[in-house]
């Protein structure tokens, strides 16, 4: 090829790929569209269903395959519209009290826009200074909210599985495992924790530790006296208690493990503590939750989700870690590219903090809405959460044919309904389903004690008192509809 030929070729494509760049005018009208439908989804977000199941197992979205030809943007958005946005759980709903939802506060959506345009790369502050200081400084808040030191450091992650994967490699590099320790070390747990732990655990090559499954009190706390009983035990035989994982609001029951005592135990046996506060540990900003999370300021490792606590959209958790520099010993390697960035300031970056490399500005979505809001309205919000879940229990508690679990330590009441005949899982089965297929509100189940439980889960952003006055008379009238059929 002639350098002419080439020339014009490299000019045909710049051609052919100006599309990429938008023009002004185009983006404006991209951005009236992509506003328009956001504002038509928040405003009917009362009347949708919190619930919808799909009427057909294939998506309409594949009859428009990837292809070479662009679509109309108003076909593009409806095709959204129809067979995303409407089906499924409707997760910034009110009526969504399954599992744990997130909040989607919109503050956070433009914080994403915002760092998705400026696109800065948070990995290391060589490359973006502004963007480490401003992930740092959050993770500063939230360790001097938990109690931790000044020492202590963390990363923003996509949630609580990634954060609980950083936390189990820096507890394995701090204890120096190897290998051949592996059989030996035991983790101690209880039968609530998350299956995060166990799949974070095999993911990072320690699946083969021993696992030891503490007991669980009446209210599904971590029995301490059988914890200290089982590491003497260990010990007596020969093995290493190496982790000792609690939970601050576990995701079946909301139930808070005795943590201030697990922190004693841990530390009078030399071993690793680490706490799963992915649901629970954000209500420390409220006055209630100070008084029921007190103690996890005595864990090496601990987890958190914005998306969860602080109603941020999902894609948002962090993990903390007491010493700053085990965190650096897990994660901190260098490549010869790299050269120019490792000569900047010795400041904590995300990229030697965590297996991420590629790293975009995470922490923009949850800094502009606590520097538009503060932390005053979000402690409220964690308090109505804790009260209106409160208030349920009352309720179905004194409603005759329902049997509540005990009373929440947070935001989480279990139930069943006790039929009048038949079989009791069989009917709230029934009853679960009808919730369902009813769509105003979306409720989940678990296996407790070995029975068939309704779970309510209220932490929804949008979530008030009439929501929870409507569950309430749903399900009393489900019930009496299920009965007469």
């Amino acid at each position: 090829m002639g350098q002419s030929s080439f020339i014009n070729r490299i000019k045909e494509l710049e051609e052919i790929s100006s599309p990429l760049e938008p023009g002004a005018i185009y983006r404006s009208t991209l951005n009236r569209a992509a506003i328009e439908y956001a504002e038509t989804y928040l405003e009917s977000l009362a009347e949708d269903p919190a619930y919808k199941h799909p009427e057909n197992d294939v998506s309409e979205l594949y009859r428009f395959p990837v292809n070479e030809h662009p679509l109309p943007l108003k076909q593009v958005l409806k095709l959204l519209s129809k067979n995303v946005d409407s089906l499924g759980v409707n997760s910034p709903s009110q009526g969504n009290l399954a599992y744990i939802p997130g909040g989607a506060l919109y503050h956070s959506t433009i914080g994403d826009y915002l760092a998705a345009v400026t696109n800065r790369y948070a990995g290391h502050f060589y490359g973006s200074p502004g963007a480490v200081h401003m992930e740092n400084m959050l993770l500063g808040w939230m360790a001097e909210l938990v109690g931790y030191p000044p020492q202590a450091a963390g990363n923003l992650t996509s949630g609580g599985s990634i954060a609980q994967l950083i936390a189990f490699v820096t507890a394995r590099e701090a204890f120096g495992l190897l290998p051949q320790d592996f059989s030996r070390s035991v983790v101690y747990l209880t039968e609530q924790s998350h299956h995060s732990i166990e799949k974070g655990l095999h993911i990072v090559g320690l699946g083969k530790t021993l696992r030891r499954i503490i007991p669980t009190d009446k209210h599904y706390r971590m029995a301490v006296n059988e914890l200290e009983e089982a590491i003497k035990s260990d010990k007596k035989a020969g093995l290493l208690p190496w982790l000792i994982v609690a939970t601050a609001g576990t995701t079946n029951t909301g139930a808070v493990d005795p943590l201030p005592q697990i922190g004693s135990i841990a530390k009078r046996h030399d071993a690793w503590y680490h706490i799963d506060g992915a649901y629970g540990a954000f209500f420390i900003l409220c006055d209630l939750g100070k008084s029921i999370l007190q103690g996890m300021q005595d864990s090496d490792s601990l987890i958190l989700d914005p998306h969860k606590g602080l109603f941020l959209p999902y894609g948002s958790g962090a993990v903390l870690v007491k010493e700053a520099q085990h965190l650096k010993d897990a994660f901190a390697f260098q490549a010869s590219y790299t050269q120019d960035a490792a000569a900047s300031p010795d400041v904590l970056s995300p990229s030697e903090l965590s297996p991420e490399l590629s790293k975009h500005s995470r922490g923009l979505r949850l800094w502009l809405p606590l520097m538009l809001l503060g932390t005053r309205p979000f402690a409220a919000a964690l308090e109505e959460k804790i009260l209106l879940a409160w208030y349920l229990h009352e309720q179905l508690g004194s409603i005759d044919g329902f049997a509540v679990g005990p009373l929440p330590d947070l935001s989480i009441v279990t139930f069943r309904c006790l039929p009048k005949s038949g079989d009791v899982n069989e009917f709230n089965k029934r009853l679960l389903h009808f919730i369902r297929d009813d769509g105003r509100i979306f409720l989940s189940s678990t296996n407790l004690d070995g029975n068939f439980v309704i779970r309510l889960a209220v932490l929804g952003l949008r979530t008030h008192l009439d929501t929870i006055e409507m569950a309430i008379d749903l399900l009393k009238y489900a019930t009496e509809r299920i009965q007469v059929e």
